[in-house]
């Protein structure tokens, strides 16, 4: 490709003015109750297909960023939760710094909910549970990645899939969860819900924690959160 394609045209239209959202707008002063409205809301319709699709950004100890999209796994007051291959480029990232951000986009519905905080790793028994849980094709295949290494082919993980498949054949067999494997729950001190406008005026409402700084236009929130309106 020898020119940059050009695609200032691309726009679509999003919500109107009548459709704004508000602070009144808000179901709790706190962000959690908001992001399950919103979360649930997306779940519902079909043409979303994952809802619970999100990018996750890390950043090296150096700063050097980041981005891949993760599914979550579970949510409630405590923060977010995914699982991974702690030995992969995000693990490695996220044990070295634990600084992170959630971004969830339903574009149907022209909302985003960004989320900011740090990561901590989630309790091996909790992480086995979930493991056990999941396909056993997944169980699987766990087992054959070495997520992120340089391999010389597709057949590397063909050929390994097939011998832990026969090795596990008898269902009865429970397929072992690997070391390097668990979640992570991210924190937040952070979240904001925006939903888009067709002027570009898109509503901006974040929630944070006190910690991350001031301002005149601050609203005490529930459970320790302040929220205020940005501009778009």
């Amino acid at each position: 490709i020898s020119v940059y394609f050009n695609m200032a045209g691309m726009r679509k239209p999003y919500k109107n003015p009548r459709e704004v959202f508000l602070e009144s707008d808000l179901v709790s002063k706190e962000p959690f109750s908001q992001f399950q409205i919103w979360f649930e809301e997306a779940c519902k319709i079909e043409s979303i297909m994952e809802a619970n699709a999100m990018c996750l950004a890390t950043a090296t100890k150096e700063g050097v960023p980041s981005a891949r999209m993760v599914l979550l796994k579970s949510y409630g007051k405590d923060g977010f939760k995914f699982y991974t291959n702690y030995e992969s480029r995000k693990g490695r990232e996220l044990i070295e710094n634990p600084n992170a951000s959630l971004c969830f986009y339903w574009e149907v519905l022209k909302r985003s909910v960004r989320i900011e905080g740090t990561v901590q790793k989630v309790g091996l028994e909790e992480s086995e549970e979930y493991f056990q849980s999941r396909p056993r094709a997944s169980q699987i295949g766990a087992n054959v990645s070495n997520q992120s290494r340089v391999i010389a082919s597709r057949s590397v993980l063909d050929e390994k899939q097939i011998e832990l498949t026969a090795r596990y054949a008898d269902e009865s067999v429970p397929v072992p969860k690997p070391d390097y494997w668990g979640g992570f729950l991210l924190v937040p001190h952070t979240v904001e819900f925006w939903q888009g406008q067709s002027n570009r005026l898109h509503d901006r409402i974040r929630f944070r924690r006190p910690a991350t700084g001031n301002t005149d236009h601050a609203h005490e929130g529930d459970d320790g959160w302040i929220y205020e309106r940005l501009s778009p």
